[in-house]
């Protein structure tokens, strides 16, 4: 008799992933789900690794992932829901077959909404490639309608999920800028950005429409953060550039601490179109530009101010004892 131990369940779902037997995969995910709540976490864990350095080989199985998203488990709903984050932003085409079950999640009022959160994601990143799958009427309206009311985690990733909608086809908000621009004053400054990036987009293919918003805009004049007065300099130089027929404001106050020259090439956007020796660059008002740079430039705006712990690398606060409050070693 062999006493050797057997494979577990995610054992053999890692060997066929592994091999690209991907039929063998996806049984061996729906035997999964009628395990213990680790068990299917494990699964998805490993399903992620995957997604990490092959995303675009994960598409025959992800039809079977999406049950995971209804899991009984929160966590697992929640580590499914970020797994699709994970393979959309590296291979949106594979995603685009499982966007009715991510946008039932970003619709039910009643899901914890860091699932609903990592679900528009999701959706933004296909949106990216695929705005007619992805930025259906209805989500569109789940999107805008998050934006007055959801938690804060959840309307960072709505206004995230919106630029995305507007870089992927700027007609798809060109009609709903007012929405857009009534949440220009939220708290958090990544959906400032965001939503502030949308209109330089929209605005890129349609400047008439970013007409209405100049005061809005003129208020984002002397943001806190200087990517969203950067971002609002550079709408308003999209409108007088294109001899729009409004007044537009002074936008040379609008620099003061200034990350990269960012602000003052959107300024010299804004006010030097006649003077040819004024090296606006050619990447500011430009729809591929902003494509590129969106997520390096989240990114430098959440970059951490203060040091870290050496040991564990918690964000150190400003003034405190000189000792780690997380791991207690002194720094």
């Amino acid at each position: 008799m062999d006493d050797s131990p057997q494979p577990s369940s995610v054992d053999r779902l890692e060997a066929a992933l592994d091999s690209a037997a991907f039929e063998e995969a996806v049984t061996h995910l729906e035997r999964v789900e009628t395990h213990d709540m680790e068990t299917r976490k494990a699964a998805l864990q490993t399903v992620t690794k995957i997604a990490e350095t092959q995303p675009s080989t994960l598409e025959p199985i992800l039809e079977t992932v999406t049950s995971f998203l209804t899991d009984e488990e929160r966590s697992v709903r929640l580590t499914t829901a970020k797994l699709f984050v994970e393979i959309a932003a590296a291979d949106p085409d594979g995603v685009s077959s499982v966007v009715p079950s991510l946008a039932a999640r970003l619709a039910d009022d009643d899901e914890f909404y860091f699932v609903r959160a990592r679900s528009a994601e999701a959706l933004g990143y296909v949106a990216l490639e695929h705005p007619e799958t992805a930025a259906t009427p209805e989500v569109l309206a789940d999107l805008r309608i998050g934006l007055s009311f959801d938690e804060p985690e959840v309307r960072e990733k709505l206004a995230k999920a919106l630029e995305f909608v507007a870089l992927g086809d700027q007609n798809r908000l060109r009609h709903h800028v007012g929405t857009l621009t009534e949440s220009l004053d939220d708290p958090n400054e990544l959906v400032r950005y965001h939503l502030c990036t949308a209109l330089v987009v929209i605005g890129c293919t349609h400047p008439d429409a970013l007409s209405e918003s100049v005061g809005t805009l003129r208020d984002r004049l002397d943001d806190e953060n200087p990517y969203v007065r950067g971002r609002a300099v550079e709408a308003l130089g999209v409108l007088e550039r294109a001899d729009a027929d409004v007044s537009i404001p002074d936008v040379t106050a609008a620099v003061d601490d200034d990350p990269e020259q960012f602000l003052t090439a959107r300024v010299r956007f804004a006010t030097g179109r006649d003077d040819p020796a004024d090296n606006v660059p050619e990447t500011v008002g430009s729809i591929p530009a902003i494509r590129d740079r969106t997520d390096e430039l989240v990114a430098e705006i959440t970059a951490p101010d203060g040091d870290e712990c050496p040991n564990c690398g918690l964000v150190l606060p400003e003034a405190s004892v000189p000792m780690c409050p997380r791991c207690g070693v002194p720094y």
